[in-house]
């Protein structure tokens, strides 16, 4: 095994993660479920929504019977929903072929599966030598080799790969992205590969990988018609593409006349690319609407609401009003 390869693994037998909820096992159903989850977030965060994900969904096939409904319901608040819609997708897939692919190759054929994500399933569900390129491990090869751009860096990653243990060397890279070599104060002093770090030697920690430029993110405003009458909200199924799509949501369009609508307090939530300012009207109905019958709206109580595939901000207002009441 490469110096590269061989310090890092047994860096990480030493000091890594060893107890996480995904390791220990081949199932490919249980990798591919982790590393979709683990896109963009992060391991804490992921941890109980894997196993609420588990109980309800034990295999393959629960998870492709299910409605997409059901997926985005437990998918609520991790954020990233297309995710959720495309893990529904390619389990539906993967249950018409028989079984996933065992290659890096077939498996980036499935929705939602990118070329850094199928090489991690490969690896660690069916032992594949491929090279994984994730945020982490990234920031890794530009600290440590000072490589920077998609292309070099992929070349790298191959090349770096050693001809045995890759499952323990590509666990090892994630680990030390995650716990050593992170984005603000790394623990250099805890490095296997410190010595021959070029970021390190060159005084350029904070350099590299260069560091996106920021700009102010943009503000966007949302009317949030809060529709109630006799203990039920009205919801509304967002289109399946854009934000929150797929999920049930406040109606954002003024559908029934309401006496004296009464603003909440504005919410904020912050996405990727711009922040979101929702000012809710709650509006109390008298008479005997609104109904669910018209396609793609929904009446339920205030705790069905909140428990349904509602976006996390939409859900926090909920929980509100059940608790304070709309009166």
């Amino acid at each position: 095994m490469p110096a590269f390869a061989a310090s890092l693994v047994d860096w990480q037998r030493r000091h890594g993660r060893h107890g996480l909820p995904w390791q220990g096992t081949r199932d490919p159903y249980r990798i591919w479920l982790a590393e979709v989850m683990l896109q963009q977030t992060q391991v804490e965060t992921v941890i109980p929504y894997y196993g609420r994900f588990l109980a309800r969904f034990p295999d393959l096939p629960a998870l492709a019977g299910a409605t997409e409904d059901e997926v985005l319901r437990l998918w609520s608040g991790l954020g990233y929903y297309a995710r959720g819609r495309n893990l529904h997708a390619a389990a539906r897939a993967v249950s018409v072929r028989g079984g996933f692919p065992r290659s890096a190759a077939g498996l980036e054929e499935l929705p939602g599966v990118g070329r850094s994500t199928a090489a991690a399933i490969a690896v660690f569900a069916f032992g594949q030598r491929a090279a994984i390129l994730d945020g982490n491990v990234k920031r890794v090869l530009a600290r440590r080799f000072g490589v920077q751009g998609g292309k070099a860096q992929w070349g790298l990653a191959e090349r770096l790969l050693p001809r045995r243990g890759v499952r323990a060397y590509t666990q090892a890279l994630m680990d030390l992205g995650a716990m050593v070599c992170t984005r603000s104060r790394p623990a250099c002093e805890r490095c296997p590969v410190a010595k021959a770090c070029v970021a390190r030697r060159d005084g350029r920690i904070a350099d590299l990988p260069a560091p996106r430029p920021r700009k102010p993110l943009p503000l966007k405003r949302a009317t949030w018609f809060v529709y109630v009458r006799a203990g039920e909200v009205l919801l509304e199924r967002r289109p399946g593409a854009g934000l929150w799509g797929g999920l049930w949501a406040f109606p954002e369009t003024r559908l029934f006349d309401a006496p004296q609508p009464r603003k909440l307090a504005p919410l904020e939530h912050g996405f990727t690319h711009f922040r979101l300012r929702a000012q809710p009207l709650l509006c109390a109905l008298r008479d005997a609407g609104p109904r669910a019958e018209a396609p793609g709206r929904l009446c339920l109580g205030f705790a069905d609401a909140a428990a349904a595939a509602v976006p996390a901000p939409v859900r926090t207002l909920l929980r509100s009003l059940l608790a304070g009441g709309t009166d």
